[in-house]
């Protein structure tokens, strides 16, 4: 956003529910979103739809549409076995310049702890579950989990921040930083290394995960999910950060959200920015009972 210095804090006192849970206690997500705002003002949103261990966890990503971005319409549902993988995760929507759109859809590998990042294009967003999907991050099995990117096209260029789990200690993959990235198509990427990652005895010292990217006045703006132990896996608190340069982020000291034994937590933040010089917010909250929510917050110019 053209001015912009610093990002909003959010407010989940101020924000309603767009998409519930599909289930009832922990393990039962809806989240993750990925919102675009279309030349037209209609708001398009992908997001991950999630069961517990065992009873099918990241099940489905859902495309939707609205029109005043609290009320959506499913207009595609895709699931877990077109992409044969054991569990879906955040998905990534971008519209292209030609008008066609593309999804980046994250895909746990069956029996590992490998993640990869698939891409699909259709001509609108109801036409992603019939498109034939193309790995395009594939990480490294032995490595490298890779999932939940962030992905921008600004000014002909293809940016990406991707989330990325080592996988050198079986029982630490939980741990994560954010590599960044750039490409001509949104196909073929060049990465140039970690661009954010947690401050050693704070809140987000076992890793932070980028949850939305902007270009503001002076540089460029983050916020990201971060999380002090392996407890707080997928009840992660949301920072900020900001740069000079897309590649290299530096966290600030701020944080929302209580952590797992509060009541909520705050993570996967998606901006759209508005007309008015507002901007609404979706992001994955924690509830009393364990389940996540996805909500939606306006954030009036003057905030």
């Amino acid at each position: 956003m053209p001015g912009l210095d610093r990002l909003p804090t959010p407010s989940p006192d101020d924000a309603v529910i767009v998409i519930d849970a599909p289930g009832d206690g922990p393990g039962f997500w809806a989240g993750g979103p990925s919102a675009v705002r279309d030349d037209a003002g209609t708001i398009w949103l992908a997001y991950r739809l999630r069961r517990p261990h065992g009873d099918g966890r990241g099940y489905a990503n859902v495309i939707a549409r609205s029109d005043d971005g609290v009320t959506f319409e499913t207009v595609d549902v895709l699931h877990r076995d077109a992409f044969d993988c054991d569990s879906l995760e955040r998905p990534a929507l971008v519209v292209q310049p030609d008008g066609t759109w593309r999804a980046y859809i994250s895909c746990a590998t069956p029996g590992t702890f490998h993640w990869r990042v698939d891409a699909i294009d259709a001509a609108d967003p109801s036409g992603f579950s019939s498109a034939t999907p193309r790995t395009v991050l594939p990480g490294d099995p032995a490595a490298m989990a890779v999932k939940d990117p962030v992905v921008k096209l600004l000014d002909g260029t293809w940016h990406i921040w991707l989330c990325c789990h080592p996988l050198d200690l079986p029982d630490d993959t939980d741990r994560m930083h954010t590599d960044y990235g750039t490409s001509a198509d949104g196909l073929h990427w060049d990465m140039h290394g970690t661009a954010l990652s947690g401050t050693p005895g704070r809140w987000d010292q076992r890793g932070a995960r980028a949850a939305d990217v902007l270009r503001g006045g002076d540089g460029w703006l983050a916020y990201y999910d971060g999380r002090a132990s392996k407890e707080e896996n997928a009840e992660e608190r949301t920072g900020t950060a900001a740069g000079s340069s897309p590649g290299q982020l530096v966290t600030d000291a701020g944080v929302v959200g209580t952590g797992p034994d509060g009541t909520w937590s705050l993570r996967y933040i998606s901006v759209i920015e508005l007309p008015d010089g507002g901007m609404r917010l979706y992001y994955e909250t924690r509830r009393l009972d364990g389940a996540h929510d996805l909500r939606t917050e306006y954030v009036p110019p003057s905030r």
